[in-house]
Formats: C-alpha cells, sequence, structure tokens
C-alpha cells in the first residue's frame, strides 16, 4: 500500500528539516509546499522557453500612426472620469550599478602613482573618460562641488585630476552622498532653472499628466522597508509643487517585497544551504515577487513604468503614448466584457462562434485549438470564457536599437499552445542555433511601459497568482560568505508573472525609452536641460 506523508513529513525525510527549519519557515510567512517545490526545481531545472518566432510588426505587434493614437487617447479621456486609475512603480533597487564603474576606478585607481588619464589608458575605460568630459552637465555637479571644497579649502590651488577624484571620493564615500547606496529613485536626475529634480519627482508629475481622473492621481511605489522615510522627504518637498502646477491632488502610498516571497537556496548538490549557524539561507524572489504588490492594488487601469524611465523634456508626447496604450486597453477590454455579459445571459449562439474567435485570434493574439470546430457549443463557450476572462495587458515596445531588455515573442508552451510572452535572454538556449537565430532576429525590445486592467467583467479583483506560470524561474549562481549557493528567481513580473495574462504589443516611439542604467545616461538629451521649452 502507497504511504502518505504530508509536506511536513517530507521536507523532514528527504531534507533532514527539523523543527527548528519550520519555525524559521513558518516566522518567514512561507507556505511549506512552497519550498518543497522550489526544492523539487532545483533538482529538476527550468526548461528554456521554446520561441516560435519573433513578435513583429503585423504579426504580434500593432503599428498606430500618431492620429490613431490621439484618437485612443481621447477615447481614454472620454472613460476615465468613472475609472480608478494608479500608477505602479518598481523602486526598491539601489543605485549600486549606475556606479559600478566610478566605484571599481576608487579600488583600482592608485592614487599616489598615477594620473586619472594614466589609469583610463591602463584600463581603456571609456566611461570614465565620458563621465569626466560631461562632469559639469550633471544635475549634482554644484551641490558635490561645494561640499569639497568646504572640505579642501584648497580646492583651487589642486591640480585637475586631483579635484576630478575628490569629486568622485565625495560622491561615492557614505558619510558624504553615498549615491550608490541609495535607491536610485531618490538621486538628482535633472536640472531645471529654479531647482534638481528626482525620478521620484518626476513619476509625481507624470502621474498627474496621464494617470489622474477626476483631479486625483495615485501612485503606487514599491520601495525597501529601510529606504521609505527618504521617499517621503522627497515628497513632502515637492508634492504641493507639482499638484498646484498641475491641478491635480496626488496620493501616494507605498509597499515592500513581502519575506513570504523569499525562496530557499540550495548548495551545489542541490540540498537545502545552511548559514555559519546552521540555519536555513532564504533569499529575495526578484522582482517577480512584486506580483503580490499589484495583487494588493486596487485600481481599473494601472500604469507600470520603471523608476529610472522618467524624461526632462517631451512631457507631452510621452503623455500621449500613455493614454494611448490605456485607450486600446479600455476598447478591447469593453469587448471582452461584452461577450462574458453574453455568455452569462445564455445570448451567445452557434452563429456568434466564428466572429467571437475572429475577435480572439486577431485583436488579442489567442492561439485556438486545431480542432476547436469540432467542439460542441458549450465546450467552445467554455473555451472562450476560460480565455477571456483575464487580466489584461497593453505593452508598449520600442524598436530595437541594442538597448539591452527583454523582447517581444512568440512561445510555444508546454502543452503546444502559442502565446505572446516578453522574453529575457537568459530564458532562451542560446547554445540552440535555432532558438539563438529567433533571438537574434527580434526587432524590438520591452522598455516596461505596461497598462493594466486587472478587474474581470463583474469588476471583481482578479487573484493574479493563478496567472504565473512557475516554470519560467531563474536559477542563480551566488556566493554567502565565500560558499558557493544556488537561489531561485521567481518568474520576471513582466515575463512568467503575466505569462497567461491577455497580451497585447504596440509600437511606441524611442522618445518614451530613457532609462538610466549608469551615470552617464544621464548626459543623454532626454535627461539634459532645454530651458527654452
Amino acid at each position: 500500500m502507497e504511504e502518505h506523508f504530508t509536506t511536513k513529513e517530507k521536507l523532514a525525510k528527504k531534507y533532514g528539516f527539523t523543527q527548528a527549519d519550520f519555525d524559521q519557515i513558518e516566522a518567514h510567512g512561507i507556505a511549506l509546499d512552497k519550498v518543497e517545490g522550489e526544492l523539487l526545481l532545483f533538482q529538476s531545472g527550468i526548461p528554456k522557453i521554446s520561441l516560435e518566432r519573433p513578435a513583429t510588426i503585423g504579426d504580434g505587434i500593432i503599428k498606430l500612426s500618431t492620429e490613431e493614437f490621439e484618437e485612443q487617447a481621447r477615447f481614454f479621456d472620454d472613460k476615465k472620469g468613472s475609472l480608478k486609475l494608479k500608477k505602479f512603480v518598481p523602486a526598491s533597487g539601489a543605485a549600486s550599478r549606475m556606479f559600478k564603474f566610478l566605484n571599481e576606478f576608487l579600488n583600482e585607481f592608485d592614487h599616489e602613482n598615477e594620473t586619472i588619464n594614466a589609469y583610463i589608458n591602463r584600463k581603456k575605460d571609456k566611461n570614465l573618460s565620458i563621465f569626466l568630459a560631461g562632469i559639469e552637465k550633471f544635475p549634482f555637479y554644484d551641490e558635490i562641488k561645494a561640499k569639497i571644497k568646504s572640505l579642501h579649502p584648497e580646492y583651487y590651488s589642486l591640480e585637475s585630476h586631483e579635484k576630478s577624484y575628490r569629486f568622485i571620493k565625495t560622491m561615492l564615500a557614505h558619510e558624504h552622498f553615498d549615491f550608490a547606496g541609495k535607491p536610485k529613485g531618490t538621486l538628482a536626475f535633472h536640472k531645471y532653472e529654479t531647482h534638481i529634480a528626482t525620478p521620484v519627482e518626476e513619476h509625481l508629475n507624470e502621474c498627474a499628466f496621464y494617470a489622474s481622473s477626476n483631479s486625483v492621481s495615485n501612485l503606487h511605489f514599491t520601495v525597501s522597508e529601510n529606504h521609505e522615510s527618504l521617499f517621503n522627504s522627497i515628497i513632502a518637498q515637492v508634492k504641493d509643487k507639482v499638484e498646484a502646477k498641475s491641478g491635480t491632488k496626488t496620493e501616494v502610498s507605498f509597499s515592500y517585497q513581502y519575506k513570504s516571497t523569499d525562496t530557499i537556496a540550495v548548495d551545489m548538490q542541490n540540498q537545502p544551504f545552511r548559514n555559519e549557524k546552521g540555519e536555513l539561507v532564504f533569499r529575495p524572489g526578484g522582482h517577480g515577487a512584486l506580483i503580490n504588490n499589484l495583487n494588493a492594488l486596487d485600481a481599473d487601469v494601472i500604469f507600470i513604468k520603471n523608476i529610472d524611465n522618467v524624461i526632462q523634456n517631451h512631457i507631452k508626447e510621452i503623455t500621449l503614448y500613455k493614454k494611448g496604450l490605456a485607450g486600446i486597453l479600455l476598447h478591447l477590454q469593453e469587448q471582452v466584457f461584452k461577450i462574458l455579459s453574453d455568455i452569462d445571459q445564455h445570448s451567445v449562439t452557434e452563429n456568434d462562434i466564428e466572429t467571437i474567435v475572429h475577435f480572439m485570434q486577431q485583436k488579442l493574439n489567442i492561439d485556438m485549438l486545431d480542432d476547436f470546430h469540432k467542439y460542441t457549443l458549450d465546450n467552445k463557450i467554455d473555451f472562450i470564457k476560460n480565455k477571456l476572462n483575464r487580466p489584461m495587458r497593453v505593452c508598449g515596445m520600442v524598436k530595437n536599437e541594442g538597448e539591452p531588455g527583454g523582447g517581444p515573442f512568440w512561445v510555444r508552451g508546454a502543452k503546444g499552445n502559442i502565446s505572446l510572452q516578453i522574453v529575457e535572454s537568459s530564458q532562451v538556449d542560446t547554445h540552440n542555433p535555432e532558438q539563438a537565430a529567433i533571438l537574434a532576429k527580434a526587432t524590438h525590445f520591452n522598455p516596461v511601459d505596461l497598462v493594466c486592467a486587472t478587474k474581470n467583467y463583474k469588476g471583481e479583483k482578479f487573484d493574479l497568482q493563478q496567472f504565473v506560470d512557475p516554470s519560467t524561474g531563474f536559477i542563480v549562481h551566488k556566493n554567502n560568505k565565500g560558499k558557493d549557493l544556488k537561489g531561485y528567481e521567481l518568474p520576471g513580473l513582466w515575463n512568467g508573472a503575466m505569462a497567461k495574462w491577455i497580451t497585447v504589443f504596440v509600437e511606441v516611439p524611442l522618445v518614451t525609452f530613457n532609462p538610466v542604467k549608469t551615470v552617464n545616461d544621464l548626459l543623454k538629451p532626454a535627461h539634459q536641460p532645454q530651458y527654452e521649452n
């Protein structure tokens, strides 16, 4: 007779978990079956995504004229009065990567025996060269220079390379500005005639432009708990000014990445990794964990944008395309809701099926089964309802200009179905020539420009956890105090975490994508003042 064990018994038997381990897991708020599932994933490995073909204009990506975007934006403006809008901005990451090359310079520069030029030549460090050439154009230049002068009264007698060295050191020193240790959203990004603006201020400003209805806008940041006060202090300084200028009241809320989304780490033999105290080690689950934060929001339309993708200029263009994407979402949602309501009222007949299927295939990119036409009417209706009663996202896609980031592809699932997905290159088996060739043919990439609808046709919130594809996470190799370990990162927020959503891709212009991945990106025109505007 087959024995049946509880999850707790299986974990104790297979991995040697003790009561102390179970207490630790419970204190973290993590379900035991989640721990068991992750441990099994390490053993089985995570299958690579199977790319079918890249999504292109006319085959998965919609291209609209400016006039069509304007029409969609007007539709959104007409409808938004009865809707609750929210903007969702993941903002918990520190700015360490922004200043990586400068930290490397401080660690590797032989201050006593070489000049900065000699270092640049020795390391072939183009980034440092660009940084120094544009140093006076950075929005934080004056503040840091003033600080150096107060620290070093002999500043004006210093040689040029010594001034540069002290500038970088003061900018990154923990006791002074500590830019690399702060959240990216709180740094000086843009210099205006009257003030210096952070991404937090720019997002408040954008929010008033396109995510407001009835003179109220709602902005939600996901932050690390220890940085919330820093965000609040910036908001307190600028909120009244933004509200007065826009005539819009802005409500700002925060959430943290839930500890319950942390994932268990294993050693190289796929056994639970333990620290020097013998305790299990859990790691943050990556930005895919934020699907829980998104799930907790109550809104009819949610705009998603990264913290570092802000702009100093062209706010009207940004607003047009954001509103246009929202208009497309609402248009499609109206049609979906009508079909689902008709199904509830038993008014869908065999004669309606062909029109509905055409809409699903052509407008929503939904793959229909080959033998669908053989189904009974009831089974056809059940299939349609299952496919349509889901959260929906309309995603802006930018022409591929060589920037890093995921891209839009048609992907074949484990059951043979094909769907539109945003795929990261790390999800693809690049050793497979066919898959590598498809990856290389991508014409667009994902700038994280999403407009989402997370309520059903009855006005009830979807449980977004039900639409995650758990097989699309990542196994990462890390180190814990000199010991190698493997960690599991959850399916990315706009990748596997939204894999089972209704997905529509729309081309948007490059002007909508202005990320600041390194500090030198602040020298690009989108982040430099144009006072005449």
